[in-house]
């Protein structure tokens, strides 16, 4: 039996900013470069890999966003069993990419951090504390992006209009959320 804590306190609601941390998600980094290993995932998992950069896909059961040219993450829609941190997913990509040498399979379920945001000043809360311009990236539903906020490294995944996920290293998180929950109580 696995005893996950939370890394951040509770949900924050702020006058145009709700931010709360989603757990237990699954979180996969697979990096590859063959064609085959494209297909292999996509076979694998029913789920076209990105490749156009800062893009995401969806399926019903799993998002992938796009990291690199050879990189991407790949993350649960829902939330997953407490009890347990062997995901069928991996297993599945384990034996399809790893094992015969297409590609790497890293589970980074506990490295990183999701949190949601939602609400009509997330963008303004964002640009207090990040040199990335997000005039293109709000307007697209499915955008990714790697950029600091906070002198912190962040991945972004604009889910919808006003809909954010934020994904965070672990060890960053308690921090940047503490800087976010003050930020948006001064916008």
């Amino acid at each position: 039996m696995l005893n996950y804590n939370s890394s951040l306190p509770e949900k924050k609601l702020f006058q145009d900013v709700q931010m709360m941390e989603i757990y237990p998600i699954m979180k996969l980094n697979l990096r590859g470069k063959k064609r085959e290993f494209i297909s292999a995932v996509g076979k694998s998992l029913n789920l076209l890999l990105p490749t156009e950069p800062n893009t995401s896909t969806r399926s019903d059961t799993l998002t992938a966003l796009w990291l690199s040219p050879d990189e991407w993450m790949i993350f649960s829609n829902e939330k997953i069993d407490i009890m347990s941190n062997e995901y069928k997913t991996e297993i599945l990509l384990m034996n399809k990419i790893s094992k015969i040498n297409l590609g790497a399979v890293t589970d980074v379920t506990d490295q990183f951090v999701l949190i949601n945001l939602k609400g009509n000043k997330i963008y303004e809360l964002f640009q207090t504390g990040s040199p990335y311009n997000f005039n293109n990236f709000k307007k697209k539903k499915g955008a990714v992006t790697q950029t600091i906020l906070a002198k912190i490294d962040v991945i972004i995944h604009n889910q919808d209009l006003n809909n954010v996920n934020l994904f965070v290293r672990r060890s960053f998180s308690q921090h940047l959320y503490s800087w976010m929950g003050d930020s948006a109580s001064r916008l």
